[in-house]
């Protein structure tokens, strides 16, 4: 099942619990508007190139829509769509006053010189500049995409608009980035944890941890659960993975993957098969890479006692009845992953402001809305009697339809 699928099956599973209209629901599910350009570039030695853009704003009831741009070869309508949506609900899950939005271009960054993708992101830019604004449109960074590429959008945006900061989230420090920015995902993932297993009676100290992907999310989360005692296991990325019953050193890894650019031969754990971590013996798992690499192929054999969704859609339906039916926890991604877009909202608070704020101040404002997230979660898991997906969907849909109904839809 694809993300869109997926997505909009927890969607309809969520309206049915909360008893939506049908064409509240409906209203709901349909973006607010989609967008598709085309994206031509002179190339360094001179020819032409064309490339297609996407922007899809989902839902704006509850303030300007949020989400990032992604530059990577399979993006496409369905993809973006779904992306959009999420977005939406992870907004409001996190209780910040955004919609969801989601773009990107269909291109392989590493296919394209520097010069190439700055052009390429400020042609973008004027197709869609008129579309998006600081209280319309806000896009941040995603696959792909990074602080650089934030700072195209600002200053091509700027040309049209005057200096505006706020346009976009996940810019370099010196353009009016966010403090904390960097690690915010991997830090909210952490905060996440940490209230789940408190739920439970635990600690990270107590628990083993496989981490899958060693991305920005994944060795920020993993360098802050060894910063609170707890023993990463297993380690894997596209370039290799490695497994220490022991405890992995997590900034031993990080300087090995810094040297060499790849968590292969590294002297402080066994090589292992990548696939090998997702059902590797450990008490917590987090997928923090691709979606879709939990499915019915191998749910049955994870070993973890509970999951982590800090990447997005990283469980698909059928293993999520599967790991449900073991007894498997699973923190979705609606929820985990939300620490990004949270603190991209501080960042939106304080360009406007003109107003920045020290790291403490984000990591404490973080630690707060993850916090507060995770107690609202499990009240709706209780009312509706539902999982904490479940719990999460009906949490965000509440929101939302709330939110449409107040400013005037009509039934």
């Amino acid at each position: 099942m694809n993300a869109l699928a997926a997505t909009n099956r927890n969607f309809r599973h969520a309206a049915r619990l909360l008893g939506l209209d049908s064409k509240l629901e409906k209203s709901l599910l349909i973006p607010f508007r989609e967008i598709k350009v085309e994206c031509t570039i002179p190339k360094d030695d001179g020819t032409l190139v064309s490339y297609v853009g996407f922007r899809v704003q989902h839902d704006n009831s509850r303030g300007p829509m949020k989400g990032g741009i992604r530059y990577h070869p399979e993006v496409d309508p369905d993809e973006v769509n779904a992306l959009a949506q999420l977005m939406t609900w992870k907004t409001a899950v996190a209780d910040i006053p955004y919609g969801g939005a989601k773009g990107g271009i269909g291109v392989t960054p590493r296919d394209l010189t520097l010069s190439e993708l700055e052009r390429l992101t400020r042609v973008f830019t004027q197709k869609i500049h008129d579309l998006i604004g600081v209280n319309t449109d806000v896009p941040a960074p995603d696959m792909g995409t990074n602080a650089q590429t934030m700072a195209w959008i600002l200053d091509e945006y700027s040309k049209f608009h005057g200096h505006s900061p706020a346009i976009v989230t996940g810019k370099p420090i010196d353009l009016g980035g966010s403090l904390g920015r960097d690690a915010a995902t991997g830090r909210g993932v952490v905060f996440a944890t940490e209230a789940l297993l408190a739920e439970h009676g635990k600690s990270i100290k107590d628990m083993t941890f496989a981490i899958q992907g060693f991305g920005n999310v994944g060795s920020w989360a993993s360098r802050l659960i060894q910063e609170r005692g707890g023993k990463i296991v297993a380690v894997s990325d596209v370039t290799g993975a490695v497994k220490n019953l022991n405890g992995i050193d997590i900034l031993a890894l990080l300087k090995h993957k810094e040297t060499t650019g790849s968590l292969s031969n590294f002297n402080g754990g066994d090589s292992m098969n990548a696939d090998e971590l997702l059902v590797y013996e450990c008490d917590v798992l987090i997928p923090c890479a691709l979606g879709g690499v939990l499915n019915r192929e191998n749910a049955g054999e994870v070993k973890a006692k509970f999951i982590i969704e800090a990447a997005n859609h990283p469980t698909d339906p059928e293993a999520d009845e599967i790991l449900s039916k073991k007894g498997v926890i699973i923190l979705p991604d609606i929820y985990a992953n939300a620490g990004g877009v949270t603190v991209s909202y501080f960042e939106w608070v304080q360009n406007i402001q003109g107003f920045m704020w020290d790291e403490e101040k984000v990591n404490d404002e973080l630690k707060k809305y993850m916090t507060k997230a995770f107690h609202n979660i499990k009240s709706m898991c209780q009312t509706h009697e539902c999982s904490l997906r479940m719990g999460a969907f009906t949490l965000g849909v509440n929101r939302v339809a709330r939110s449409t109904l107040l400013r005037g839809w009509e039934a």
